[in-house]
């Protein structure tokens, strides 16, 4: 998902085509990983790591204070940036097909002469886009961070899946 993100990042209107291929691929990946969300693995559900904001704030704060508790799947508040994260790039792509359906009367939405709300929805694409770059930030940030409070590598555990055990 991030590969595909970061080449419909970088190649925006100078590279039409695949910047719409890589929307696409990432819509892809989002629709998979909320199906995995609900029937993956342990770790993978969001029941297992989704908590409530009262949850999240109190473990950001003891992970402030270095006394936060280490968890093997996500945390509370990289559960609540797994949320963010999804939603943002779920308004991102849905936005962006909008608007190449109102600029080029192209892909699957067509047919809902979106044309009349262009600008609109070039606002929608782009603030998002915006918002998401500022999330995925504080997730970099968060994830340094966290490896260094519980001195394990979550880079790693996030590209492999596995985590050390307590």
């Amino acid at each position: 998902m991030v590969v595909a993100f970061v080449i419909s990042w970088s190649t925006q209107e100078e590279y039409y085509n695949l910047h719409l291929q890589a929307g696409y691929a990432t819509l892809g990946l989002i629709c998979m990983r909320l199906v995995w969300g609900f029937i993956g693995s342990k770790h993978a559900r969001f029941t297992d790591f989704i908590c409530s904001p009262k949850a999240t704030i109190a473990y950001l704060k003891l992970l402030l204070h270095g006394d936060s508790k280490r968890y093997i799947g996500h945390n509370p508040a990289g559960g609540a940036m797994v949320a963010l994260l999804l939603t943002g790039l779920l308004v991102v792509t849905l936005s962006g097909i909008a608007l190449d359906a109102a600029e080029n009367w192209s892909g699957p939405m067509s047919e809902m002469n979106l044309y009349r709300y262009t600008s609109f929805i070039k606002s929608i694409h782009s603030t998002s886009t915006d918002l998401l770059l500022v999330a995925i930030s504080f997730h970099l940030l968060g994830v340094f961070y966290s490896s260094l409070a519980h001195r394990e590598n979550l880079i790693k555990s996030m590209i492999t899946g596995k985590k050390r055990k307590y």
